[in-house]
């Protein structure tokens, strides 16, 4: 009798552990399968290990591979730091990256290639620069990747033989390239600028050239996500008669908000 429950006991024991494995190897079955069906296959992708701004040259120390879903890899990325520091000479950073932010080739130079305006620009754009000062430049506050309108004021001769004051809005919605000889998105001081070199196409390259001299360019900084055209009048003397009720009470109603 003794015998018999012996045998049981081990039997049973056997069984349990029997179980627990089988068990074990179902469940880690079943998580494979969903992470299959639900895609989740482990990639890398290289990241800033720290901020980087235009013209810095990649190294090693200053990138880092990160875990990455592979069906949602960023176009242009690179799997290993080594793959991003391939070929002869080092990339520059063509703008600013922040930490953790993915390391893309539209976002870099070629190997031993320096960072510069023409490596920046759009296909078919050229880069322009204007002459400004502080208040026409709207007082040191553009900065690189700001949008700007930019205004022609200019003084004609009448029939009657008076002079006519106007400004028209020669170019509206216009990418900043650089303030000065700085390209650096990053830098967030406001300076005096002498200079703002903005991105255009060949028609109104032609037009800031021509304008430059015919008269005296502005700059108006344009909100950031507002880059639709909007339809503009020319801006007179006449024009200059002071508010209507209409204005004062659409300004009112702005600062009551």
């Amino acid at each position: 009798m003794r015998a018999n429950t012996l045998i049981m006991i081990v039997l049973a024991g056997i069984f349990g552990v029997l179980a627990v494995v089988l068990v074990n190897i179902w469940l880690a079955g079943q998580r494979n399968a969903l992470a299959q069906s639900n895609g989740v296959q482990a990639s890398s992708v290289v990241v800033a290990a720290m901020p980087l701004k235009f013209g810095d040259a990649l190294s090693a120390d200053k990138l880092r591979e990160i875990p990455w879903p592979a069906g949602a890899v960023p176009a242009g990325s690179f799997k290993t730091v080594k793959e991003a520091m391939a070929g002869s000479g080092a990339r520059q950073a063509l703008q600013a990256i922040s930490a953790n932010e993915p390391i893309l080739a539209t976002k870099i130079t070629g190997p031993g290639q320096r960072a510069t305006l023409s490596a920046v620009l759009s296909e078919g754009m050229k880069a322009v620069s204007i002459r400004v000062n502080d208040v026409l430049g709207v007082a040191g506050f553009v900065f690189p990747g700001d949008r700007v309108d930019v205004l022609l004021t200019r003084t004609t001769r009448g029939e009657d033989g008076a002079d006519k004051s106007f400004v028209d809005v020669l170019l509206q919605s216009v990418k900043v390239l650089a303030v000065d000889q700085v390209a650096d998105e990053s830098k967030d001081n406001p300076q005096v600028v002498k200079a703002v070199t903005v991105e255009v196409s060949t028609k109104d390259a032609q037009k800031l050239t021509l304008a430059a001299g015919a008269g005296q360019l502005s700059l108006a900084l344009r909100q950031a996500a507002g880059s639709r055209g909007e339809v503009n009048e020319r801006v007179t003397l006449a024009d200059l008669t002071g508010d209507t009720p209409e204005d004062v009470a659409k300004r009112q109603a702005e600062l009551d908000r």
